[in-house]
This record gives C-alpha cells, sequence and structure tokens, in this order.
C-alpha cells in the first residue's frame, strides 16, 4: 500500500525531469525512437500542482506519462505504488514504462504516495481492489463514469503525486466538469501534484493549469484556443451540419 507523507513544502514535488537514455540503447526501437527524444536534449520541468499535456494521437503522450509514473514507483498498468493488478510479463507491445529506464527526476520533497490511473486498465485496477475486501472499494457495481468519479473522489482525497492518463474516456461533459470541480479540491489542499494527459478542452481548461502542447519537437506551452482539440470542437459548434459534412466528405 501507498505510504503517507508529511511535508510543509507545497506542491510540485517532483520539479524536473530529463532524457539520458542508458549507454548502448537502440534509438530506432520504441521508446527512443519517438521524435521529441531525438538528440537527446528532452527535459521538463514542473511549476505548478497540476500540468495537463495534450496532443494529437500517436505524439508519446501516454508514453511520457507511463515512463514517469514508472520512475516515480507506479506499474505502467496502474494503480498505487506496490500495486500490480495486471499481469504484463506476457504482454507483446512495449509499454511506454520501458521510457523509465532513459529518465532521471529531481524531487523536493520525494513523494512514495499517490496513483496512476489509466483508463485502459481501470477495471483491471478497480477489480483488484473490489477482490481486496476493502470497505472503501466497490467500483464496478456503479456505471463506467460514475464508478471513475467514485474512484477519483476517493483516491484523490489522499495527498501525493497523482498521473492521469486520459481520465475523460468515461465522462460526459457534466462528469468532466464535476472531475474539474474534484481538481479544484485537491488543488486547494496544497498536498497534491497532478499530472496529467488529456484530449478534452474542458478538462484542459482548468484554471490555474500548466497546459502543454507535445509535437514532434517535444513540449511547448500553449493556450487552451490554439489547441487544436479547443479549434476543432467551437468549428463543430459553430456550425456542425458543415463541420461534419466537411469533414467525412474529405
Amino acid at each position: 500500500m501507498a505510504r503517507s507523507f508529511q511535508t510543509r513544502l507545497l506542491p510540485p514535488y517532483l520539479k524536473r525531469i530529463w532524457y539520458d537514455p542508458p549507454a548502448g540503447s537502440d534509438q530506432a526501437a520504441y521508446p527512443y525512437c519517438l521524435p521529441w527524444l531525438r538528440g537527446g536534449g528532452f527535459e521538463l520541468s514542473f511549476d505548478r500542482p497540476i500540468t495537463i499535456i495534450v496532443g494529437e494521437n500517436g505524439v508519446g503522450k501516454s508514453t511520457l506519462l507511463e515512463g514517469i509514473a514508472v520512475l516515480a514507483g507506479y506499474d505502467e498498468s496502474g494503480g498505487g505504488p506496490g500495486y500490480r493488478a495486471v499481469d504484463n510479463s506476457r504482454a507483446r507491445e512495449t509499454g511506454g514504462g520501458s521510457l523509465a529506464s532513459a529518465l532521471r527526476a529531481s524531487w523536493l520533497p520525494k513523494v512514495g504516495s499517490g496513483w496512476f490511473f489509466r483508463a485502459e486498465s481501470f477495471f483491471s485496477v478497480a477489480r483488484y481492489l473490489d477482490e481486496s475486501g476493502s470497505p472503501y472499494a466497490d467500483f464496478l457495481s456503479h456505471s463506467h463514469g460514475e464508478g471513475f468519479i467514485r474512484f477519483f473522489e476517493e483516491r484523490c482525497a489522499q495527498p501525493g503525486v497523482f498521473f492521469f492518463d486520459e481520465p475523460e474516456s468515461a465522462l460526459s461533459p457534466t462528469r468532466q466538469f464535476e472531475f474539474l470541480k474534484l481538481l479544484r479540491e485537491i488543488e486547494a489542499g496544497a498536498k497534491t501534484q497532478v499530472i496529467m494527459a488529456t484530449h478534452s478542452p474542458i478538462l484542459m481548461a482548468h484554471p490555474g493549469a500548466t497546459l502543454l502542447k507535445m509535437g514532434k519537437y517535444g513540449l511547448q506551452p500553449v493556450e487552451l484556443e490554439d489547441t487544436d482539440h479547443f479549434r476543432i470542437m467551437r468549428q463543430f459548434v459553430l456550425d456542425p451540419g458543415g463541420m461534419v459534412s466537411s469533414m467525412i466528405d474529405d
């Protein structure tokens, strides 16, 4: 189980990560072949409690998030430190967790509590918790979205470092606003750091968060209105019929 920690220091606790590939690593193999890792100069500093990473599918958002989470002591399939809800030994594909061996981190202080949420493995982790007999479990008796929100509310009440990979996957727009409210509450507690990857313009709009766009040249600060996600959604809202026609007839 994750151990609690006490500190008077404020988040972010994870201050910086940087790329330092092992000697002899195959730079043509995944994940070292990702464009933003080429040249070996990748680094990322955290200056706010909440950091949100956006970008198109395939650019490496989840790979980076998994790599940082594994470096921080989490399993690449999700859960808390020490949880092994999914057996990855027979996986045919290499996950982003392999990137952890090529990352280094600077902490103040080093935090050993929190959670890594992955939409793809949520049910495996929830089943793991339900079968553990914890009185705070029973996540699978709820609908998909309700289970997510209940899970977030129960887990995020604890201090630590939390990683969220596309938490909007099972959340309606209304539920996404509930999740934003939850983020605001845990941010106000001043004991939690959040690093999140998302495609949702609603979640990207969290006030006070650092919003970063991932592309082939790395991560760059971006305004919500300048993200492709927001532009496409705005165009759709202004002209749903015209937008759909142009996209499917192209």
